[in-house]
This record gives C-alpha cells, sequence and structure tokens, in this order.
C-alpha cells in the first residue's frame, strides 16, 4: 500500500471544539482519527476524508474550511452504530494545480478502494466528483454513477469547471460508466434538449419533485450505484442556507432519506458531500445538515449489514407474476423489505413493491423498460 501520509494532512481533534472535549458517547470518542499518525485501517469499514481544493467551484480561495467544518458538527452526535467502523484520515492536501488536486484525491481513493473500505469525501467542489470516477476509471472497473444536483452540470460553454465537469465524466475516453442517474434536478436550471439528450443516452434524471413525491423510488437506485455524488445545491436553502442558488429544493430530511438509502448499498464504495461553502453558511446550519446526512448513510451501513445474500432463498419470499407474455420472479427480503425483480437474462435487479404491484396489473414497470432498453 502507498504511504497515504504524502497526501493527508492530520486533524488537530481539540481545536474543533474549542478545547471543551468530547463525552463518551459522541462520535469523536469512537472513531481512529489521524492526529499523530495514521489510524490501521483493519477492521475499519467507513473511511473519512476531506478536501480542500475549491478552484473548480471558482471561489477565490484556494481551499476552504469545509470538510472541518462538518466534523464539528459530526464529532458532536451520538454515536449510535458499534457494528460499524470508523476511521477519519485528516485532509487531503490541494496540489498546485486544480488536476494535481484531482491525482491526490484519485489516488487516496484508489489505495482504500482496494482495501475493500466505503470512503467518504467532505467537502470540495463539485467537479471533484472527476477525481472519484477516475479512481475506478484506472482500476478498468465500469460503475453505476449518480448524481444528486438541482443541476446538471454539462455546461460545455461555461469555464467553470464544477458547470462542466459531467461532459468528461460521460463522454470522456476510455468511459467505464456503465449507467448515470441523476437524481433531483430543477427543471428550470435545465434546458430541454439537455434531458433530451440524457434520455438518448438512456440515463435516468428525476426531477425534484418526482423526487419529494416518492422518494422511496430512488432507493433501488441507489442499491445499484456504486459511486454517489451529492451537491448540497439539491437542498433548499432554508435547510442548507450556504446553497444560496436555490430557494427549492430536497428538505433535509429528503437528504437524509437519501443517504441512507446510498448506506444500505451494498454495490456503493464511495460518495462525496461537495459543494458546501462555509463562507455562505449560518451558524454551521449546513454543516450540521450535512453531518446528520452523514449519520443517516452510516446507519443505512449498518442495516445493510443485516441483509442476506439472494442466493439464500430462504431469507426471502418469492413471487412469480406475468405482465406482457413476460414470466418473471420478484424476491422480497425478510430482513430488510426490500425488493428484486429478475429480467429475462434471469439476472436480478433492485426494484420497488411499485414495481411488483405493476407487474402484477400486468403493467411494464419502467425500471424493467429501461434496463431493457439499455441492454
Amino acid at each position: 500500500m502507498q504511504d497515504l501520509t504524502d497526501f493527508l494532512e492530520p486533524i488537530n481533534v481539540y481545536e474543533l471544539n474549542n478545547d471543551e472535549g468530547y463525552t463518551d458517547g459522541q462520535f469523536a470518542k469512537h472513531i481512529s482519527i489521524y492526529e499523530g499518525e495514521l489510524p490501521d485501517l483493519e477492521g475499519i469499514d467507513i473511511v473519512l476524508a476531506g478536501i480542500l481544493e475549491s478552484r473548480g467551484n471558482s471561489f477565490l480561495q484556494q481551499t476552504n474550511d469545509a470538510a472541518n467544518a462538518i466534523r464539528r458538527q459530526l464529532y458532536q452526535l451520538n454515536y449510535w452504530h458499534k457494528d460499524t467502523r470508523i476511521a477519519d484520515i485528516g485532509n487531503i492536501k490541494p496540489g498546485a494545480s486544480l488536476n494535481d488536486s484531482y491525482a491526490a484525491i484519485k489516488t487516496v481513493l484508489d489505495e482504500l478502494l482496494q482495501l475493500g473500505k466505503t470512503v467518504v469525501f467532505l467537502g470540495g467542489s463539485h467537479d471533484a466528483t472527476l477525481a472519484q470516477y477516475y479512481a475506478y476509471r484506472d482500476k478498468n472497473q465500469q460503475v453505476e454513477v449518480t448524481c444528486v444536483d438541482a443541476l446538471i452540470d454539462l455546461r460545455g460553454e461555461s469555464p467553470i469547471r464544477s458547470e462542466n465537469f459531467l461532459l468528461d465524466l460521460l463522454t470522456g475516453e476510455p468511459n467505464l460508466v456503465k449507467h448515470y442517474n441523476h437524481i433531483a434536478f430543477q427543471s428550470y436550471f435545465v434546458h430541454p434538449r439537455m434531458l433530451e439528450t440524457m434520455d438518448k443516452l438512456r440515463f435516468d434524471c428525476y426531477r425534484v419533485g418526482a423526487v419529494s413525491a416518492e422518494i422511496e423510488e430512488m432507493e433501488p437506485i441507489l442499491r445499484n450505484t456504486n459511486m454517489l455524488s451529492f451537491d448540497i445545491s439539491a437542498i433548499k436553502y432554508s435547510d442548507a442556507p450556504s446553497n444560496k442558488q436555490c430557494p427549492n429544493g430536497l428538505t433535509g430530511i429528503e437528504a437524509c432519506m437519501l443517504t441512507r438509502f446510498a448506506g444500505m448499498s451494498q454495490n456503493l464504495s464511495s460518495i462525496g458531500f461537495y459543494g458546501y461553502n462555509p463562507n455562505n453558511d449560518t451558524d454551521e446550519l449546513t454543516a450540521k445538515q450535512i453531518s446528520q446526512m452523514l449519520w443517516y448513510f452510516i446507519d443505512g451501513k449498518s442495516r445493510s449489514k443485516q441483509e442476506a445474500l439472494l442466493e439464500d432463498r430462504h431469507n426471502f419470499n418469492e413471487y412469480h407474476t406475468a405482465f406482457a407474455e413476460v414470466d418473471t420472479v420478484f424476491l422480497q427480503s425478510k430482513k430488510t423489505s426490500r425488493w428484486w425483480m429478475q429480467m429475462p437474462d434471469k439476472k436480478f435487479i433492485a426494484c420497488s413493491y411499485l414495481d411488483y404491484v405493476k407487474a402484477s396489473n400486468n403493467e411494464i414497470p419502467e425500471r424493467w423498460l429501461r434496463v431493457q432498453e439499455r441492454n
């Protein structure tokens, strides 16, 4: 394993809490933190890493204190999930250029993925998603990518990296994006032709209103996801005051539900919380929001350990049904109540109870149709 200390800055824990210390029940007392030396990652489930780089968002400063602001709130939360072990390896040092910072983020993630860890990035502008993806691409690993964002960052005419990075992610060669999902976009921020293009590419985009109306339908999407990128602009201003762009958006509770769904995924190996600028925040309310989203991500991770393998059929209820002359099988977990649907190639994909209801009424589930179109 490469020596990650070349890329990382340690944390001064008590500086985050004004030397007041922490109680026995709080996070800071239960996680391994890079203070003097890098913690032993043996047996660790989730690794936290801060990103200081913000030049991709055209902030005047090269770095900001987003990661430590989030830690300040996270470390004070109560620790509930003793079956899920967590390490915080500090902040990734920014490079001389934006691309140097990407290289450092990619290197750190690559090393942690090789160790089988689930990695959480705190801070950084949304274009850091590219560096997150490059770690998988360089491993030649196909990935299903999901972004939660009010905008779709495909503005090729924009000089701001965080507004155009999806062009490289979705069209760069070699391309190992197996599928792309976009959750919680706001229509007035997106040109209609952009959505038409995404649809032609068989990518799935979900308007914020549809997400709020049927948020449980997002769980199967996140269950299939390998890497998740969450831009704070997706959360409405009143729940995340650092987001100066959007008065509307996801509520704080909905954002927590999405990250809990992500934590429950046994496929997801990295998540980034991006776009938070503490200089725009009010009383660190956005940092508190992100810390609580992370708490729910950990809650989901703990719950995912309870899930049985699909091969262990005695742990599932099995339902045989037919729609449009297609015979298929639905499985429902006895442990978590989640659903899977069998495709014509006999493989099972994550689905929802609504998909089962539609199939039982002889309707073709939209999820089934979209997967068939991509095959």
